[in-house]
C-alpha cells in the first residue's frame, strides 16, 4: 500500500510498507536455516541433544512447535501490515516511543554483530594455521591485541557481509538462498565421514556425564542429564534463543508472498528443521568423541582435526558462511531498520546497515564478547521478552488484527499518545524488565531457576500489565490513552 502524506521524521521508503514481495516459502525456510546453522547455533543445539540425555527426551524437551507459533505470531503480522520491526511497534509504544526497543534490539544486534564475525574469522584462521608459516605468523605477529592474521581474517569476512547487503533486502534472500542448502550438505558429510570413521551411530551415551556437563555448562542448563529440570531447561532456552528473532522476524515476513508460504517455511525451517540439526549436530559430537576421545562441541574444532586438507577447507569456508547467515538475518537486517527508523530522514537501510558494521569493527579491538560484556548484553537481550508481550498483545488481542497501517506514519495520528510515547506500554515494560532482567541479574530476592525463564516471565508480565492498562482505558480516545 502507498501512504499518502507521511511524517518526513516518519517516513522514508525502506521503511514503507513493503510492496514488492518475493519471498516464497524456500526463502522463509532459508531464513531459518541462515539462523540456527552457525557455529555457536551447532554449540547449543549439540550441547543441548547431549544434555536430554535420549532423543526421545529430545523430541519431548526441544519446544519447536512453540518457537513456531510464536514465531507464526510476529510473522502474521509483519505479512497483512507490510512494516519492519521498529514501524509496527508504534502501534504500543507511540511513534517516538518505538525507538527505544527498536534501539534495545539494534544494541544487541551490534554486539553479537561483532561477535559472529569473529566466529567466522575464527574458522578460518583454524584452517589457515595448519600450515607451519602460517603458524608462525600468527604466533609471532599481533595487532590491536590479536594476532595479525586474526585481524586480517576479520576484516576480509566483515568486508564480505557489506557485500551481501549492497543491493539491499532481494540480495540478502539470494544469499540465503545458496547458502543455506551448501550449509546442511556440509553437516551431512561432516557426520557420514565421522560416523563411518567411527563405525558407530549414537546419541551420546559413550560420553561420561561428568566429561558431558563439564563441556556442556555455558549452555545454561542446570541439573542431571535427562532429569526434568535439565529438560524443562533445555525447552526454554531453545525457545529463547531466538527472542530476538520474535521482535524483527517481520522484517523477513513482510517480503512474504502470503501467510501460506510464511507457515510453510515456518513449519520446515522451525521444527523440522530445527530437529534434524539438532539430532546431526548431536550425533556428530558423539562420533567426534568416538574418534578423536574429545567432546568437541564446536564444528571447526573437529574439521581442524581432519587428515585431509581439502575436507577441512570445505568445512572451514562453510561454516564461516554459516555464520555470515545467521549475523545478515539477525544482527544486520535488524538494525539497518531500528537506525532507520531513529532518522528517517538521513538514514536508510544501507546506511544503517553500514552504521551497525562500522559499531562491530570499532568493538573489535576490545573484543567485548570475550569478556564479562557478554553478559550485560545478555541482560539487555533479556528486556526483549516484555517488548514482544506488549506488541503481540497489542495486535492481537487490543486491536484483534485490525491496524490502521497508514497512521504509522503520521505524528498526530492515532498513535500519538503523549507526544508520541505512550505511557501505558512504558509502564508495563518497566514492569516486565525488572521481572525478566533486573531482579535475576542483580539480587537474590528470586530464586537460582528464575533466571533460565527469565524471558517467559517477561513477555506474561509485560503482556498482562500493557492489556489491564489498555482495558482500563478503553474508552477513552487512543490519541490520549
Amino acid at each position: 500500500m502507498s501512504v499518502r502524506n507521511p511524517s518526513p521524521s516518519l517516513y522514508n521508503e525502506d521503511l514503507a510498507p513493503a510492496e514488492e514481495r518475493k519471498w516464497g516459502a524456500f526463502s522463509i525456510f532459508n531464513v531459518w536455516t541462515s539462523d540456527v546453522h552457525s557455529l555457536w547455533g551447532y554449540y547449543l543445539a549439540a550441547s543441548l541433544f547431549l544434555l536430554c540425555g535420549s532423543f526421545v527426551n529430545f523430541v519431548i524437551a526441544i519446544g519447536s512447535l512453540v518457537i513456531f507459533v510464536l514465531m507464526s505470531l510476529v510473522g502474521n503480522a509483519g505479512v497483512r501490515t507490510g512494516v519492519p520491526f521498529p514501524v509496527l511497534a508504534r502501534a504500543s509504544f507511540g511513534t517516538f516511543g518505538a525507538n527505544v526497543p527498536a534501539l534495545v534490539r539494534a544494541v544487541v544486534a551490534c554486539f553479537w554483530y561483532g561477535a559472529q564475525t569473529a566466529a567466522a574469522s575464527g574458522a578460518i584462521v583454524a584452517l589457515l594455521i595448519r600450515n607451519e608459516n602460517l603458524l608462525a605468523f600468527h604466533q609471532n605477529s599481533h595487532f590491536l591485541g590479536h594476532s595479525t592474521l586474526e585481524v586480517i581474517c576479520y576484516v576480509i569476512v566483515w568486508a564480505l557481509q557489506l557485500l551481501i547487503i549492497q543491493r539491499g533486502m532481494e540480495t540478502v534472500r539470494k544469499f540465503q538462498d545458496w547458502a543455506g542448502p551448501a550449509v546442511w550438505i556440509m553437516m551431512l558429510v561432516l557426520a557420514v565421514y565421522l560416523v563411518a570413521k567411527s563405525g558407530t551411530f549414537s546419541f551420546g551415551s559413550e560420553i561420561p556425564r561428568d566429561v558431558l556437563i563439564e563441556k556442556t555448562k555455558d549452555a545454561g542448563v542446570p541439573g542431571e542429564p535427562g532429569s526434568i529440570a535439565a529438560l524443562a531447561a533445555v525447552a526454554a532456552t531453545w525457545i529463547t534463543y531466538f527472542a530476538a528473532l520474535y521482535l524483527n522476524f517481520c522484517d523477513f515476513s513482510r517480503y512474504a508472498t502470503s501467510e501460506k508460504a510464511l507457515r510453510k517455511g515456518n513449519l520446515w525451517g522451525l521444527p523440522i528443521n530445527l530437529l534434524a540439526f539438532c539430532l546431526v549436530a548431536g550425533v556428530t559430537t558423539t562420533a567426534a568423541f568416538t574418534v578423536y576421545g574429545e567432546v568437541l562441541l564446536h564444528p571447526e574444532q573437529i574439521s581442524a582435526k581432519f587428515d585431509s586438507w581439502f575436507l577441512a577447507l570445505l568445512a572451514a569456508l562453510t561454516f564461516a558462511i554459516a555464520t555470515l547467515g545467521i549475523n545478515v538475518v539477525a544482527n544486520f537486517v535488524s538494525p539497518a531498520f531500528d537506525f532507520a527508523n531513529v532518522f528517517p530522514r538521513q538514514i536508510n537501510f544501507k546506511r544503517g546497515g553500514y552504521i551497525a558494521a562500522l559499531i562491530a569493527l570499532v568493538l573489535y579491538p576490545f573484543a567485548p564478547w570475550e569478556t564479562g560484556a557478554a553478559h550485560f548484553v545478555n541482560f539487555i537481550g533479556s528486556t526483549m521478552g516484555p517488548i514482544f508481550g506488549i506488541m503481540m498483545v497489542d495486535y492481537y488481542l487490543i486491536r484483534r488484527s485490525q491496524l490502521n497501517v497508514e497512521a504509522l506514519y503520521h505524528e498526530n495520528g492515532e498513535f500519538r499518545f503523549q507526544s508520541g510515547w505512550h505511557g501505558n506500554a512504558f509502564i508495563a515494560f518497566a514492569v516486565g524488565v525488572l521481572f525478566s532482567s533486573i531482579l535475576p541479574t542483580f539480587t537474590t530476592i528470586l530464586p537460582d531457576w528464575w533466571g533460565t525463564y527469565g524471558w517467559f516471565f517477561g513477555v506474561a508480565i509485560g503482556g498482562a500489565i500493557y492489556f489491564v492498562l489498555r482495558m482500563g482505558a478503553r474508552r477513552k480516545p487512543a490519541f490520549a490513552s
